[in-house]
C-alpha cells in the first residue's frame, strides 16, 4: 500500500484539537479473466484522526478501505467529500458504502477492456 495523496483538516472543540488525515492509498488487486490472473492498479482511502489535549496525542483512530476503484479521480472525489464533512474513521464505511457498491463495476470494466484488446 502506498499513499499517493493526503488531505489534512483540523478543528477544535472543548479544548480538544482534532487532526484529520484523509489519504488515497494505491495497491494492486488480482482479477481473473478466463483463468488468467491480472493485476490491476487500485485506489482506496485511509482516514486517521488524532485527538490532542494540551499538545499531547491522547487517541489515534484509523480505518481504511483498500480497493474502491481503479479510477483515481472517483476516489479523489470521495476523499474531498470525507474531508469537507469531517468524517471520522469510525464512520468511513457507513459514509462510503453505497459509493463502493456503485464503483465495484469499474473493475469489471477494466476486465472488459482487456478482453476487447
Amino acid at each position: 500500500m502506498v499513499i499517493v495523496e493526503n488531505l489534512v483538516k483540523s478543528e477544535e472543540l472543548e479544548n480538544i484539537k482534532y487532526f484529520y488525515f484523509y489519504r488515497i492509498i494505491k495497491s494492486k488487486v488480482s482479477l481473473f479473466l478466463k483463468d488468467e490472473e491480472i493485476k490491476v492498479q487500485s485506489y482506496g482511502i485511509e482516514v486517521e484522526r488524532q485527538d490532542i489535549i494540551n499538545g499531547d496525542i491522547v487517541r489515534i483512530e484509523r480505518n481504511y478501505i483498500k480497493n474502491i476503484s481503479p479510477e483515481r479521480y472517483k476516489v479523489h472525489k470521495l476523499l474531498k467529500l470525507l474531508r469537507d464533512n469531517s468524517v471520522s474513521p469510525i464512520h468511513l464505511v457507513d459514509v462510503l458504502g453505497e459509493y463502493i457498491d456503485e464503483y465495484i463495476i469499474d473493475f469489471d470494466n477494466v476486465l472488459k477492456n482487456i478482453a476487447a484488446n
